[in-house]
């Protein structure tokens, strides 16, 4: 309730600021001809651009708008059972205040969601259908709870129910108003996607190491987005698993996406949170490790990594905060404070 108002508030704010604006143009640029207001080309084109903007919504006041970027995300197995047994809100209890306290979220979904069974359920480490994802349909509202705005596709379970299960996972996403994107086999919707938040644009491209081509797909995505957004977020899913150490591929290609128009990279796959660097003043996360998962198998993987980003779309600048986080073996996720 206090984010709907505080958004009503920027509203009626950024109207009244625009209607100021007007009138002060009017204003200052009378002159007086047979007593009509005359204005040079300049105050008319201003005058028309603040008439459309106010018709069109857009916002005046360049605020930085703030998104929480966090790891991998995966409701099939214990995970699936702890949200029937006692819902999805208990999975996000102890974090939630933080995720909403941002504009938007943005997540790896490490699976599809369809109308399938789950075959993970009970199974054991080492059993091949242990491996096998599918998330109820139901999942999207619990991620909607979590201020999760959008979510990566393009990874290696996306396809755990073949081309019909991801066809599934973009109906039921798209059905509840969450950006999806991501590169992968067979999939003919865009690798990249535009999520704009009070008027900034910001474009959230794939890189997905399990799909044919991806390095050539991925930069010309990069080439296309940075056309027509305010910033450009690469999200890769690459590296090895379990691994806390890069390896020289994600560093090279890191560094080739950057100069190819990335202004931040914010990687995923090896559940492990990985280190960060900066190249060409851009910062590169190699991996925030896991958000919601049910590796609690070692320290590593029950450790993950949100980062709360701050666009600033008149200085063009990102600013950072690292938050840390331990993935309890109940299911819930809780930020070391």
């Amino acid at each position: 309730m206090k984010k709907i108002f505080q958004n009503q508030n920027f509203k009626t704010m950024r109207l009244l600021l625009g209607l100021a604006v007007l009138f002060l143009m009017l204003g200052v640029g009378f002159s007086f001809q047979d007593k009509k207001h005359v204005f040079s080309r300049e105050q008319e084109i201003s005058i028309k651009k603040v008439q459309a903007d106010l018709a069109s919504g857009e916002k005046y006041s360049q605020d930085p708008v703030e998104i929480i970027f966090g790891g991998d995300v995966m409701l099939d197995r214990y995970i699936r059972q702890v949200i029937e047994r006692r819902g999805g809100d208990f999975i996000w209890q102890k974090i939630i205040s933080e995720l909403q306290m941002a504009e938007g979220v943005v997540v790896n979904l490490e699976g599809p969601i369809t109308s399938n069974e789950s075959v993970s359920v009970n199974t054991q480490i080492g059993e091949r259908n242990n491996y096998i994802f599918t998330f109820d349909s139901g999942v999207t509202d619990f991620l909607k709870d979590a201020n999760i705005r959008a979510v990566n596709l393009g990874n290696n379970h996306i396809l755990n129910f073949g081309s019909d299960g991801a066809k599934q996972t973009q109906k039921y996403l798209q059905e509840a108003g969450i950006t999806f994107f991501g590169n992968f086999q067979g999939n003919s919707a865009p690798g990249w996607r535009t999520l704009e938040i009070e008027g900034l644009k910001i474009a959230l491209v794939n890189f997905n190491q399990f799909s044919s081509g991806a390095v050539e797909k991925t930069l010309a995505d990069l080439k296309e987005a940075q056309v027509k957004n305010d910033f450009v977020v690469l999200m890769p899913h690459w590296g090895n698993e379990y691994e806390n150490y890069i390896n020289e591929k994600q560093k090279e290609l890191a560094r080739r996406f950057i100069e190819a128009g990335a202004d931040l990279v914010i990687g995923s796959h090896p559940h492990v949170v990985q280190l960060s660097e900066t190249y060409q003043g851009r910062k590169i996360y190699y991996s925030l490790g896991n958000f919601i998962f049910d590796q609690y198998f070692s320290e590593e993987t029950q450790k993950g990594l949100l980062v709360k980003a701050v666009f600033d779309k008149k200085n063009h600048s990102i600013d950072f905060q690292e938050l840390r986080l331990n993935l309890n073996a109940n299911g819930q996720v809780e930020i070391v404070r």
